[in-house]
């Protein structure tokens, strides 16, 4: 679980079996949709149930990818968008805002006090990869690597 600021010179080929692009109005309500959009299309494309570790894993870091896009990388009128890839062995989810000057902070551990900013903590603890990564000067790209199967199973 590492978190990778990546150019696209470094970024691997993706081979994407499946891939799904929506945008969603950037609100709380846009945000859950875009969670339970996510992991419909998850156990859709993959036949993994609802209930399994690796859609609750897509389920939290869509959640968590989303509601940031609105919260802290929206403009007034702009939405956001987001791109899910089924990869062979990975369910990728991209999350693209408006607001590139505003960068994912450093993950780092919180107080027990807190009442928030433990999210991208989850993303790191939920996805095998994730990073932020600008293609150009109007956005910014927040994505995280899924799993398909439990490290355990």
């Amino acid at each position: 679980m590492t978190h990778h600021q990546l150019t696209d010179e470094a970024k691997p080929p993706l081979t994407p079996v499946r891939q799904l692009t929506l945008r969603f109005s950037s609100t709380r309500r846009g945000a859950r949709l875009a969670r339970q959009l996510a992991v419909q299309q998850f156990t859709e494309w993959t036949g993994i149930p609802y209930d399994s570790d690796p859609a609750r894993a897509v389920a939290l870091v869509t959640a968590e990818l989303a509601s940031n896009a609105f919260r802290h990388g929206s403009l007034p009128g702009r939405d956001f968008r987001l791109r899910l890839l089924l990869l062979p062995d990975r369910f990728r989810v991209d999350v693209t805002d408006t607001r590139p000057e505003r960068l994912p902070p450093p993950v780092t551990p919180q107080p027990a006090d807190e009442t928030s900013g433990r999210g991208l903590l989850l993303v790191q603890a939920y996805a095998d990869r994730w990073g932020c990564t600008g293609r150009d000067a109007y956005t910014k790209t927040v994505w995280a690597e899924v799993p398909l199967r439990t490290t355990g199973a």
